[in-house]
């Protein structure tokens, strides 16, 4: 009986997506013919066949004879279902939730499950976001950044690394090429709209195991927002006090920007 249907993910029970599944490719046909095709066995098989009956999804089409309802039509009731049940539990946990003054801290693992977090947060992002990213994951976050700033959102930009200049409020960390070694890994923060952060650090030869910090507390959030704006300070420090050099007409005009962006 072949168990990897999808179906099982969507209310079906695994004889009844093996029965159904068995009937697309071979229908019409009769129980005792559906019960070695599907593996279901025969004192089964007329069990199943009257509960996919029952839910209008296999019609007996003549005496002892089944066909399945037709893919395109399962497919549109199961979505109608689905919306119709989401709609429901939408209002049932509206209903349900407290309200609550504090917001958790979820741990997120997975590199490729907190890139997608990372661009679902940069997608919704409406006003600004900040952000202190490696080159590696810059590679990940570019082009959702690029499009975040082309419809009007606030980048302030904190390259960990050799990376293009893109935005206007943009540096560079100093000494960047020897932090990954002093913080053991590869930090990554995303700050939108002081409304969500997701923060942590890529652990060096495990990053798909590092916990990476998700949260909309608002504690949180200002704590590691004025972080990274001090960081933009300590390009300026350190360029003016260890290099002596003078800021340039447009870091004077980012360092008034940050200044102000309390």
């Amino acid at each position: 009986m072949e168990n990897n249907s999808r179906l099982k993910d969507l209310g079906f029970s695994q004889y009844e997506a093996a029965c159904y599944m068995a009937l697309v490719g071979n229908h019409p046909i009769n129980g005792s013919q559906l019960s070695k095709i599907s593996g279901i066995a025969r004192s089964r098989i007329y069990d199943v066949l009257r509960s996919l009956i029952s839910k209008g999804y296999v019609i007996e089409v003549q005496a002892g004879q089944y066909a399945p309802l037709p893919s395109d039509e399962l497919i549109r009731r199961l979505k109608r279902g689905f919306e119709k049940n989401i709609a429901v539990f939408e209002n049932e946990i509206a209903k349900a939730s407290q309200q609550e003054d504090f917001e958790y801290v979820w741990t997120l693992t997975g590199y490729n499950n907190v890139m997608e977090k990372a661009r679902q947060m940069i997608g919704a992002a409406a006003k600004e976001i900040y952000v202190r990213l490696f080159p590696e994951a810059d590679r990940h976050l570019s082009k959702d950044l690029i499009s975040a700033e082309k419809r009007g959102v606030l980048i302030r930009y904190i390259a960990m690394g050799k990376i293009t200049e893109r935005f206007d409020i943009q540096v560079t960390h100093p000494g960047h090429e020897n932090l990954i070694k002093t913080i053991g890994g590869r930090s990554f923060d995303i700050i939108t709209d002081r409304k969500e952060a997701l923060v942590g650090i890529f652990e060096a030869g495990n990053e798909d195991l590092s916990p990476i910090n998700w949260t909309r507390n608002q504690w949180f959030i200002i704590a590691n927002r004025d972080s990274l704006r001090h960081d933009f300070y300590h390009c300026f420090l350190e360029k003016t006090l260890d290099q002596g050099q003078p800021l340039t007409d447009k870091e004077k005009h980012i360092y008034n920007i940050i200044k102000a962006d309390n």
